[in-house]
C-alpha cells in the first residue's frame, strides 16, 4: 500500500488522519517548562551499547555493513549489536511515566498533606450541602407557597431553571478563568474565597426580599457565586490529589455531600416548624456558612503554590473564553459520563426538590395538618438517608480503589436508586417514603462516593482540568433544570388531563415513574464508557 502521508506528519491528499499518529500534539509547544521539568525528574538514563568503530555514526557505512553482514548466517544480531541500541531498563520510569503518588502539578504530597486535603474536601462538602439543600428544597418552596400558593410549582421550577442557566455559564467561565489565573496565591484559591463571599451575601439578602422577582434575582446571583467557588474547587481534585488516593478522597468528598444533603433536609424541616422566624434564621445560616467556607477550605488545605510565574497560555479575551465553551473533541467517554450524571441527578432532583409538596399533596393529601406532618416525614427521611449514605460513601471509595473499578459500581448505584424511587409507588404512606430514603439513599451514597473519581478519569486533557471539569459539573446545573422542569411538566399535564385547578394526587405518582426511567437510562450510558473499568 502506498503511504499517502504528506510531509511534516500532515495527512495526505486523501484527508485521512491516523489516530495517535497524525493528530499527535507537538509536546515541545504543548508542555510548559514546569511540565518538562517534571517529566525529566521521572526519567532515568538509558544505557547504550556502542560499537568501537569511529564509523558508528555514519548512516551510510552502517547501512552497507548491515546489508552485507545479513547474508551470513546469524550475522543479523551481530550487525544490530554494532549499531547504537538502547538497552531497556525494566526499572526505568520510561516503562511507566505516571507515578501514582505524584499529583498532576508535579508535587508528591506527604501523608499529612493528603489528610488535610481529605479533611478540606469532606468538611466543606458537608458545610455547603447543608444550607444549600435546606434552602433550595424546603425553605424556598415554602416562601413561594406563602407568596402565591397557586403558582408555587411553576415559580420553583422557574427559579431553578434560570438559576441553573446562570450556574451553567458561571461554571465554565470561572473554571476557565481559574485555569488562566496567575497570582502568588495560586490559580484556584482567589476564586474559591471570592465565590463563597458572593454566595453568602446574596443568600443573606434574600431574607429581606419581599417580591418574587427580587428573590429570583438574588438566588441567581447566589448560583453564580456558588459556581465561581465550585468550579476551581473541584479542579483541585485533578490538580493536587494523586491518582493512588483519588478514589478515597473522592469517597470522603461524596460522603460529605451525602451527609450534608441529608442534614440539609433535617435542618430545613426544623427551621420550617418555627414559622417565619425559622425561615429568616435559615437565610442567615446560609449567609454565615457560605461567607466563611471558602476561607476555611483554603486554610485547611496545604497552601496552593504561586502560579505567578507559570507559563501563560492563550491570552485572556472574550474570544478565548467563548472558545472554552467548546467541549472536548473525540472523547466519547467524557460525554457518556456527562450525560449519565446529568440524567442520574435529574431523577434525584425530580423527587428531592419537591419533597415538601410530595409529602403534603401525595402522602397527606387532604390532611389539614399536612405541612407539619410533611416536615416530620422530611426530618425522619433525613436521618435514615444520613445513616445509609454515610456508610455507603465511606466504604465505597476505598473499595473501588482496591478493586480498581469505577464504572460498574456507579451504574449499580443508579439502579439501586431506581428501586428506591419505586417504593412510594408501591406504598403510598410514610413507610413508602422511608423505604425510598433507605434504598435510594444507599444508592445515592455509593454514587456520590466515586462519581468524581470517574469524572477525573475521563478527562481528555489534564492541563484543561478546570474547563473540562466545569463542563462535567454542568451535570449539577443541567440536572436541576431537568429535574424541576420535568416535575413541573408532569404536574401540569396531570392537571390538564384531570381538569383540576389544584395538584392532583396522581401527578406525583407519575413523577416517580419518570424519575425511574431517567435514572435507568443514566446507568446504561455509564456502562458504555470504555476506557474506565
Amino acid at each position: 500500500m502506498v503511504d499517502e502521508q504528506g510531509a511534516g506528519g500532515k495527512p495526505g491528499s486523501n484527508g485521512y488522519i491516523r489516530p495517535g499518529i497524525d493528530d499527535r500534539p507537538d509536546f515541545d509547544k504543548a508542555l510548559s517548562r514546569e511540565d518538562k521539568e517534571n517529566i525529566a525528574r521521572l526519567t532515568a538514563p538509558m544505557p547504550k551499547k556502542r560499537a568501537a568503530e569511529s564509523t558508528v555514526d555514519d548512516e551510510q557505512v552502517q547501512g552497507t555493513k548491515l546489508a552485507t553482514d545479513s547474508q551470513a548466517a546469524g550475522s543479523g544480531m551481530a550487525a544490530l549489536a554494532a549499531v547504537d541500541t538502547a538497552v531497556p531498563d525494566e526499572a526505568s520510569a520510561f516503562m511507566d511515566m505516571r507515578d501514582p503518588m505524584v499529583s498532576a502539578d508535579g508535587h508528591r504530597p506527604t501523608k499529612t498533606e493528603i489528610v488535610r486535603l481529605g479533611i478540606g474536601f469532606t468538611v466543606s462538602a458537608v458545610a455547603c450541602a447543608i444550607p444549600w439543600v435546606a434552602l433550595s428544597t424546603v425553605i424556598l418552596p415554602r416562601v413561594f407557597e406563602q407568596l402565591d400558593a397557586g403558582s408555587k410549582v411553576f415559580m420553583l421550577g422557574l427559579v431553578n431553571s434560570i438559576g441553573a442557566f446562570v450556574a451553567l455559564v458561571a461554571n465554565i467561565v470561572f473554571g476557565t478563568l481559574s485555569d488562566q489565573t496567575r497570582s502568588r496565591f495560586g490559580k484556584r484559591t482567589p476564586w474559591i474565597v471570592l465565590g463563597g463571599l458572593i454566595t453568602g451575601l446574596s443568600i443573606g439578602a434574600i431574607a429581606f426580599a419581599r417580591s418574587e422577582a427580587l428573590i429570583v434575582t438574588l438566588w441567581c446571583l447566589a448560583q453564580m457565586g456558588y459556581n465561581m467557588m465550585l468550579a476551581p474547587y473541584v479542579a483541585v481534585m485533578s490538580d493536587r490529589v494523586p491518582d493512588k488516593v483519588r478514589g478515597t478522597i473522592s469517597g470522603f468528598y461524596g460522603a460529605g455531600i451525602a451527609v450534608g444533603q441529608t442534614l440539609g433536609s433535617v435542618v430545613g424541616a426544623a427551621f420550617l416548624t418555627r414559622g417565619n422566624a425559622g425561615i429568616f434564621q435559615a437565610w442567615m445560616m446560609g449567609f454565615g456558612i457560605f461567607a466563611l467556607v471558602g476561607i476555611f477550605v483554603v486554610v485547611v488545605w496545604p497552601r496552593e503554590r504561586s502560579s505567578k510565574f507559570e507559563e501563560q497560555g492563550e491570552a485572556l479575551s472574550a474570544r478565548s473564553i467563548l472558545r472554552n465553551f467548546r467541549p472536548p473533541r473525540n472523547a466519547p467517554d467524557f460525554y457518556y459520563a456527562l450525560v449519565g450524571r446529568t440524567l442520574m441527578m435529574g431523577g434525584y432532583w425530580m423527587i428531592t426538590t419537591y419533597q415538601l409538596y410530595i409529602a403534603q399533596d401525595y402522602i397527606y393529601a387532604g390532611d389539614p395538618k399536612a405541612t407539619d406532618k410533611a416536615a416530620a416525614i422530611i426530618a425522619t427521611m433525613g436521618v435514615i438517608t444520613l445513616v445509609v449514605s454515610l456508610i455507603a460513601a465511606v466504604t465505597a471509595g476505598p473499595i473501588t480503589d482496591r478493586i480498581g473499578r469505577r464504572k460498574l459500581p456507579i451504574a449499580l448505584a443508579s439502579c439501586l436508586f431506581a428501586v428506591g424511587a419505586a417504593m412510594p409507588l408501591l406504598f403510598r404512606s410514610p413507610m413508602g417514603m422511608y423505604l425510598f430514603a433507605a434504598i435510594a439513599g444507599l444508592g445515592y451514597g455509593v454514587y456520590n462516593a466515586i462519581d468524581q473519581a470517574l469524572n477525573v478519569a475521563v478527562l481528555p486533557n489534564p492541563k484543561e482540568a478546570g474547563k473540562d471539569l466545569g463542563i462535567l459539573n454542568l451535570a449539577n446545573t443541567l440536572s436541576t433544570v431537568i429535574g424541576t422542569m420535568m416535575t413541573s411538566i408532569v404536574v401540569s399535564v396531570a392537571k390538564f388531563v384531570m381538569h383540576s385547578s389544584g395538584t392532583p394526587t396522581a401527578a406525583y405518582a407519575w413523577v416517580f415513574v419518570v424519575a425511574i426511567v431517567i435514572v435507568l437510562i443514566a446507568a446504561a450510558l455509564i456502562m458504555r464508557i470504555r476506557n474506565v473499568k
